[in-house]
């Protein structure tokens, strides 16, 4: 079953006619095409992909499960969606209420004359849970993103800056073939490394913590993966630190299972850093969704109220982060099953000195 059918089979039963997918991500979840410009129609019966002229010869080659239909001036997306709607009496179309603005909503309902219901939820329980195809696609862009970052190693030393060697990380993403960077890389050193999503600056690599946070995408699928390296000999507390982080994500990994919560997944991780004496220094999540986006919806946190079911692919990324001093992090994705996780990174988690 494609996706759209499974999307097909999710408006059964939810008091509307059909749906409409305007996100760039949703519509490459849809239709596996990917384009800043289009939207989706999904009624019980069929599909269409509206699209402009930029796009519309190659929708028409890559979309399998839905009509392909060009929008002009004249005929722009409204009326063509109204048209559909209209065909089928569909009075009520769900719609992507985080995704779509207020003004975009009141032009919805004035135009195609139909009640809108929020329905991001029904879209997001599906993409939450990763095929094992998907799963391979996640795991070829890691091993992109692990290869380049396994690259630039040699080139770390205090005469480059953190700026220049984001830049060389970038360009080896792109030569080993992914489409572009999931997010901007993070690459802090010396006392910047405190500041988690700290931003690379004109300075040279400093001595003592160096964190790289890095990303890249292809086909749409999107890696991540942190890790701190030093630059010099760690002194104790520095390994302290580092062994702590390690131990407690570790400890996040295997308490992570289908069914669990996102919140006891995080506690597990959370408590190794309490115990050693730094759980104020541990201010965000041990980890997020990922996928199609960087940042999808579920979380393990600390305020987390969701399951994590079977298929869900998250980070596990604890931290601890001592302020004008030094942080550490240490990022993998895992992969949830019903008895477990797999780890689908494959860097080492040793402390790496330069």
């Amino acid at each position: 079953m494609n996706n759209i059918e499974k999307i097909k089979d999710a408006l059964s039963g939810k008091g509307f006619g059909a749906i409409i997918l305007t996100n760039q991500a949703n519509r490459l979840y849809a239709t596996g095409f990917e384009s800043s410009d289009g939207v989706l129609l999904v009624t019980a019966d069929s599909a269409w992909f509206f699209t402009d002229a930029r796009y519309i010869e190659a929708a028409g080659m890559a979309i399998t499960g839905a009509h392909v239909q060009l929008v002009t001036n004249v005929e722009p997306y409204a009326a063509l969606i109204k048209a559909k709607l209209d065909e089928r009496e569909i009075t009520s179309v769900g719609f992507e209420e985080s995704c779509v603005s207020y003004a975009g909503y009141l032009e919805w309902t004035e135009k195609l004359g139909v009640e809108l219901i929020p329905v991001q939820k029904v879209i997001e329980g599906l993409r939450a849970v990763k095929t094992p195809d998907d799963l391979e696609q996640l795991k070829k862009v890691q091993r992109i993103a692990e290869k380049s970052f396994e690259e630039i190693i040699p080139l770390i030393n205090m005469d480059i800056t953190e700026k220049e060697l984001a830049a060389e990380l970038v360009y080896r993403f792109l030569r080993n073939g992914a489409d572009d960077i999931s997010f901007n890389p993070i690459i802090v050193s010396g006392a910047k490394s405190s500041m988690p999503h700290g931003v690379p600056g004109d300075v040279k690599i400093g001595k003592g913590f160096l964190t790289i946070d890095f990303g890249a995408r292809l086909d749409g699928w999107c890696s991540d993966t942190t890790r701190t390296l030093c630059i010099g000999d760690p002194d104790e507390e520095m390994v302290r630190v580092y062994d702590t982080v390690l131990e407690a994500q570790e400890a996040g990994i295997r308490a992570a299972r289908a069914g669990v919560s996102g919140y006891d997944v995080d506690l597990a991780a959370r408590l190794v850093i309490e115990k050693a004496g730094y759980g104020e220094y541990f201010g965000h999540g041990f980890g997020h969704e990922l996928g199609l986006e960087i940042h999808e919806t579920m979380k393990a946190s600390q305020i987390s109220k969701d399951i994590l079911p079977e298929g869900a692919v998250i980070s596990a990324e604890p931290g601890i982060y001592l302020p004008g001093r030094y942080g550490v992090r240490i990022e993998d994705v895992i992969y949830i099953t019903k008895d477990g996780c797999e780890n689908i990174t494959n860097l080492t988690k040793k402390l790496i000195i330069i």
